[in-house]
């Protein structure tokens, strides 16, 4: 059995079964979620050699903050159901593994609470009342948020045959959301346009970061309406069943616009081998959102901080394998199919 499996497997034995299911369903068929560990699978490397990999340096520096990994611990929602000290765990572990945090609009404890003096940022989806959402924002710039995360492949929430509603029945909710002061039954604008962009970073004095992109274009306009960063993402499969994966997607958008802005990934990451792959393919630094639940189930805020640190260790070692002492060293090493210029 993997260390993923196994991890999974004790994550599913202290999840309600309703979580276990919200944690591994994409929308509809489920196309794009499961499709998105085998892309990442089907890199292949063309490992240098004649290179002193001695020591291989792998901090970073993402908007401004110092971090010792480029994995970091993507915005979930329903941290509390999986193991009682939600988000506040998450951020211990984040932080002691040196890891950036990105905390979700639709967080469980008030982020003052989570904010333990390590980097994060806050995640947000815009309601149609624009004005609904800064007493979130302010909340958030005090408790410390570093940047604001704009979720921008959300209109409408994709369809999910699982858990179903009478599935939560038993489990305490009340919590959900509890940073956000809106109506109830409102919650996502399906008119975001890139001004809302300059709006967020107007609202917030914080750099924009745009997740959900999977288009060269598409990246192109969030840079030119003022965008610090771009976020390759397909919400995990969970909105448009047979989106892209990332994988692919990546490639193009740094292409586009990573010598102007930093470029993030996520999507099926479960090894540092694909976190290599997500540096090589033009990424400053890789996210994963399910592998930190299941720690996060499995055994809280140490659980978070080892798995960050296994999978900070295994890209170390990968690249020693590859011959990169550097993160920058790793662009260029995947093989074309079939491989050129070897």
């Amino acid at each position: 059995m993997t260390w993923q499996a196994d991890l999974a497997e004790r994550a599913r034995a202290a999840m309600p079964e309703p979580m276990w299911d919200y944690t591994r369903t994409g929308a509809l068929e489920g196309v794009t979620a499961a499709e998105a560990e085998a892309a990442w699978a089907d890199v292949r490397f063309a490992p240098r050699v004649l290179r002193d990999v001695t020591d291989v340096e792998v901090s970073t520096s993402l908007l401004g903050a110092d971090l010792a990994t480029p994995v970091g611990v993507a915005p979930t929602a329903m941290q509390r159901v999986a193991h009682p000290d939600g988000e506040r765990a998450m951020a211990r572990g984040a932080a002691a593994a040196g890891a950036l945090h990105v905390v979700s609009s639709n967080a469980g404890y008030p982020f003052a609470a989570i904010d333990v003096g390590s980097p994060w940022w806050v995640q947000a989806y815009l309601p149609p009342r624009r004005a609904e959402l800064v007493p979130m924002l302010e909340a958030a710039v005090r408790a410390g948020a570093r940047a604001a995360v704009l979720t921008v492949d959300t209109p409408v929430p994709g369809d999910k045959r699982v858990p179903r509603e009478e599935d939560w029945r038993g489990i305490d909710l009340s919590w959900f959301r509890c940073n956000v002061d809106a109506p109830a039954g409102v919650r996502w604008a399906a008119d975001v346009t890139p001004d809302d962009i300059g709006w967020l970073r107007e609202a917030t004095g914080l750099p924009v970061v745009v997740k959900g992109v999977l288009r060269a274009d598409d990246a192109r306009t969030c840079v030119e309406a003022g965008a610090a960063a771009v976020w390759v993402s397909n919400h995990g499969g969970r909105q448009l069943d047979r989106a892209v994966s990332t994988r692919y997607a990546l490639p193009h958008v740094a292409a586009e616009v990573g010598d102007d802005v930093e470029v993030y990934v996520d999507g099926g990451i479960r090894s540092g081998l694909d976190v290599l792959a997500g540096l090589a393919l033009g990424a400053d630094a890789v996210f994963c959102g399910r592998l930190p639940v299941h720690a996060l189930a499995a055994g809280g805020a140490p659980e978070v901080a080892g798995l960050l640190t296994r999978l900070t260790q295994e890209l170390v070692d990968a690249m020693r394998l590859a011959g990169c002492p550097r993160p920058s060293d790793t662009r260029g090493i995947v093989a074309q199919s079939p491989p050129q210029g070897l």
